[in-house]
């Protein structure tokens, strides 16, 4: 036994004078007493064995999930005689002392030093609600630490790889970033934009460096939500990429109404780094100074700090998730079904800024739906690493209730308009080989965007005997629009799911056809099938009732003479298509199946490149079977153009085949 065993042993034994008078059988008692205590005070070590959620919660315990210290920084401490209790009651004097003491390496004191900090700065918001100034500076303190740990010791990140340690600092970093970062944009009324350095809670702020693009030109978010924070119901799978920084959904202000028909994403990830600038390990520490780095995980896999290449944290399904849970689409397509207002005309929906380098995929949804309908395909999507390097998604957004021929012209125009916008020259990566995706009626319009009609169309027109050759004419021009059209030349692959090419019977049903009777038309639609009817009686008609004009549902009628014309124009050849059908509740050949909606025989199209079939109801999109399927084929789709992007990110332009 040490010197300090044997005291605390003997401060149980009876001083000489207490001796005095007592019975010997006594004496021998407490000499007794005193060598089993002498004894007992040697054993000094036991063991015990713990479970393997003991130990996994040992493991990871630190300030962060248990608002305690973690083993490590409890033994550094222990180390340089200090104790929780001693750190609580003098914090300066406890960091100082960690900070010049003897006998620690610079691993073990950064990483307490970044814990303790944390720990001081989480106390100082749990009793002010708010990241004050003194917060403030607890947040970068332990941020700086944190980062000198990672960068500044004698290893380098990758040889502390399968280290817990690490991943704690890692934690503490990108903690800290997040509180840091949201609160300057708290301040960013005070700070304002124009300035090179600023001084905020002590520190000089430099100015930060972004390359997150918020669209219409705007690279200042007007709201900045830590990603860490958020959950969603609705998503089948979150998307992240583990590395250095926080991650943030950027939102943008509210896109202007220019009466364009495209929207870019005003709902973007954002991966903030803080970057505290120093040669060495003495002027890291030293530094008064933080740069702050705004990255587009997009653009953006790695960083390069002091000379390492990083790779950058990222959540893709954030934004995606807080725009969706934002946009009130549910109502609105309905509203929009039923022609009570909401949606007057289509829109092109841009998932991420416009990339000109990255393919362009066109979703469209089907009957009384919107971009809802592609919740979880487009997240899928973006998801997955290749593919988020290769594609961009748009989502078109259209009204479900007028007739389907309107809804192909209109489309085309918006399509054609965001296109010339974008890339007027039309040499995009972009702007070529783009992949159409229609799901119910959304296919059905996919199709016809890559079919020619010649003149196979007019003989659904029931025109009037006996009208002159004006007559005539006139009523080609009033309809040629809706009749005559070519196939998108950008488009060379197109995926149609559960599209009722040949219409379905469905529509002739009693329910379908009252829920029919509530739509109301555009009143610009009715005005046009007016000048229609005219046209079609001629101008020495007598002015008679205008014709019926169908709606959506009634073109979605397998008897209905426009659907019937339309399914047998040829596709492009330069078009390949896939299909993917639901089978619902077969009990027989797949011929004979549908998905409860569609015919099979309505949906299949000989000549396509694959036919998968899925068992499902008709929202066959959002089953795991088709999701799979639509990343295969976006794939193929890439790999035959060259386009797959290489893991580094770098954009290269595809090649054609």
């Amino acid at each position: 036994m040490d010197e300090a065993q044997r005291a605390s042993a003997t401060a149980f034994l009876p001083d000489e004078e207490s001796m005095k008078g007592r019975k010997p059988i006594g004496i021998i008692r407490v000499v007794t007493l005193a060598a089993l205590l002498l004894t007992a005070g040697c054993s000094m070590v036991g063991v015990k064995h713990i479970t393997l959620k003991e130990y996994a919660n040992q493991r990871r315990s630190d300030v962060l999930n248990t608002r305690t210290l973690s083993d490590s920084t409890v033994q550094t401490l222990n180390v340089i005689a200090l104790s929780r209790d001693d750190c609580a009651a003098n914090f300066p004097r406890c960091t100082n002392t960690l900070l010049y003491s003897d006998g620690l390496d610079d691993e073990r004191r950064l990483s307490a030093l970044s814990e303790l900090w944390l720990a001081y700065a989480l106390q100082q918001t749990d009793q002010n609600k708010t990241v004050d100034d003194q917060a403030l500076n607890d947040y970068l303190q332990s941020a700086r630490y944190a980062y000198a740990y990672l960068f500044y010791t004698a290893r380098d990140p990758g040889e502390r790889a399968f280290e817990t340690r690490q991943s704690q600092v890692l934690d503490f970093y990108n903690y800290a970033v997040s509180q840091a970062v949201n609160s300057f944009f708290q301040r960013l009324p005070e700070l304002g934009t124009d300035w090179s350095r600023k001084q905020v809670a002590g520190w000089s702020l430099l100015r930060p460096n972004t390359d997150v693009y918020l669209g219409s030109s705007n690279y200042v978010p007007t709201e900045l939500i830590p990603s860490a924070g958020l959950r969603f119901s609705g998503l089948r799978n979150i998307y992240q990429r583990d590395g250095f920084g926080s991650e943030f959904v950027a939102v943008g202000s509210a896109p202007a109404d220019t009466g364009q028909p495209w929207r870019e994403s005003n709902y973007v990830p954002l991966t903030a780094v803080l970057e505290f600038p120093g040669d060495d390990l003495a002027s890291v520490l030293r530094t008064d100074e933080v740069r702050l780095y705004a990255k587009n995980p997009y653009l953006d896999s790695t960083i390069q700090l002091d000379g390492q290449t990083i790779p950058l944290a990222a959540n893709f399904t954030a934004p995606y998730g807080v725009w969706l849970a934002r946009s009130g689409f549910a109502k609105q397509s309905i509203r929009s079904l039923l022609g009570r207002g909401g949606l007057s005309k289509p829109e092109v929906l841009l998932m991420q800024p416009y990339d000109p380098n990255r393919l362009t995929v066109i979703m469209l949804h089907g009957l009384a739906s919107s971009p809802e309908a592609w919740i979880n395909v487009v997240n899928e999507v973006m998801g997955d690493e290749q593919l988020r390097r290769t594609y961009q998604v748009w989502e078109v957004y259209y009204p479900t209730n007028v007739p389907v021929a309107v809804n192909l012209r209109q489309i085309r125009q918006a399509l054609d308009e965001t296109l010339k916008h974008f890339d007027p020259s039309g040499k995009a990566v972009a702007s070529n080989n783009i992949v159409l995706i229609g799901h119910s009626m959304g296919g059905v319009i996919a199709r016809l965007l890559v079919s020619s009609s010649d003149d196979k169309l007019w003989s659904v027109i029931p025109a009037r005997p006996g009208l002159s050759d004006a007559d005539k004419l006139r009523l080609r021009e009033r309809l040629a629009p809706y009749l005559q059209f070519s196939p998108m030349p950008q488009v060379t692959r197109a995926v149609f799911l559960a599209a009722p090419h040949r219409g379905t019977p469905v529509a002739r049903w009693k329910l379908a056809r009252w829920i029919g009777g509530l739509i109301r038309l555009p009143l610009t639609l009715l005005e046009e099938g007016k000048n229609i009817t005219d046209a079609m009686q001629g101008k020495s008609a007598t002015p008679g009732t205008p014709a019926q004009l169908p709606n959506s549902i009634d073109n979605l009628s397998d008897t209905d003479p426009f659907i019937k014309a339309s399914s047998t124009l040829p596709i492009s050849p330069q078009v390949r298509y896939h299909t993917i059908v639901g089978v619902y509740k077969s009990k027989g050949p797949l011929s004979d199946s549908d998905d409860g909606v569609v015919p099979y025989t309505s949906s299949h199209l000989d000549g396509a490149d694959s036919e998968l079939a899925v068992p499902s109801w008709h929202d066959v999109q959002e089953t795991p079977q088709a999701i799979i399927e639509l990343r295969r084929i976006l794939r193929v789709h890439a790999a035959a153009l060259h386009c797959l992007q290489p893991e580094s990110g770098a954009q290269i332009p595809c090649a054609h085949p």
